[in-house]
Formats: structure tokens, C-alpha cells, sequence
């Protein structure tokens, strides 16, 4: 979206949450792990890693087990509020730079019938998705608001990547090839 060149890596580190691990702090945390696997295998590269989660009240509703587990997770959140985490990390090992933030948003979704939900998993689309919808896709017309980044909830708070960006010395308007 903001016009970068990059590499799409799977880090294959594995997505589970330490005892007492806060939401915010589990983000972070996988985030920091994804960039490390890539970023020593790449010490050269400037490496960005991402983890993302969502909250409603205590329970974590992260990537759904199967259908049953995505529409478990969708009669949860439905007519209600919850909190979307995403860790980013970055990193350069041979610059020995490490950052990471932590956004956050909040996502109203619309009631939903059981019907409405049985369709949407039906689709495909929730079910490698935190929270078991995609605001950027068909799960959009389930959404009634965002309050704060909507890229966070997509998966990359691209604000937060620009500061961040930026504040390691890369500056993303000089690097996207749009002439001025």
C-alpha cells in the first residue's frame, strides 16, 4: 500500500502465549521472536515482523482451530466491542537496531445471526484470521466502527511502520520511487 519493495518470509516460529503473558506483551514478544528468526538469517536486511491478536474481555481470540472454533469466536464479538493488538518489529542485525511497538484499536462489529455467521466461515476467509474476520475483505460489511489504526486490524499499523521507519533512518516518501 505504501508503495515499498519487500520479501514475504514465513519465520515459523510458533504463535503460543506464556502463563499470565499480557495481550500486549504476547504481541510484542512474537513479534520481536518473528523478526529475530528472519533477521539472523538475514543479518544484512532490514527485517519487519508482525503478530496480531484480538481481545474481548479476558479471552484471547486468535487464528480459529476450524469452523466450529471461527464461529465459536464470531457469536462472541458479534454486536460488540473488542480490542485489536498488533507487535511490530524492526530489525537489522548487522546495524544491531531493534524496535518494537505495540498499536492498538478498538472494532465494533454488527449483531450477526447465526446465519450471517455460518455464511461468512463459509466463505473461508475468518479462518486463518485473529478474531476470525478480515476487515479488509468480506468480514468488512460486518464491521460498525474502528476507533483507532485501521491497518492495525488488518495486520500492520502502517503509521506506526512510518515512525518507525523513519526513525531508523529510512524514510519511506524517498524509498517508494513516487517522484515528487
Amino acid at each position: 500500500m505504501i508503495g515499498l519493495d519487500f520479501d514475504v518470509l514465513p519465520s515459523h516460529v510458533p504463535e503460543v502465549r506464556a502463563e499470565g503473558e499480557a495481550p500486549e506483551e504476547y504481541v510484542a514478544r512474537l513479534s520481536r521472536d518473528k523478526a529475530q528468526a528472519l533477521a539472523s538469517a538475514n543479518p544484512s536486511r532490514w527485517v519487519i515482523a508482525a503478530d496480531t491478536t484480538v481481545l474481548y474481555g479476558d479471552e484471547l481470540l486468535e487464528k480459529p482451530a476450524d469452523a466450529a472454533d471461527a464461529e465459536r469466536m464470531l457469536a462472541t464479538i458479534a454486536g460488540r466491542t473488542h480490542i485489536v493488538y498488533t507487535g511490530v518489529t524492526l530489525q537489522n542485525v548487522d546495524l544491531r537496531y531493534c524496535e518494537t511497538r505495540v498499536s492498538e484499536s478498538e472494532v465494533r462489529m454488527l449483531p450477526m445471526s447465526p446465519s450471517d455467521i455460518e455464511w461468512y466461515v463459509r466463505t473461508g476467509e475468518p479462518l486463518d484470521k485473529a478474531g476470525a474476520y478480515a476487515v479488509q475483505g468480506i468480514g468488512s460489511m460486518f464491521i460498525d466502527s474502528v476507533h483507532g489504526s485501521f491497518t492495525n486490524v488488518v495486520g500492520l499499523p502502517l503509521a506506526t511502520l512510518f515512525l518507525m521507519l523513519r526513525k531508523a533512518g529510512i524514510d519511506p516518501l524517498q524509498t517508494n520511487g513516487v517522484e515528487p
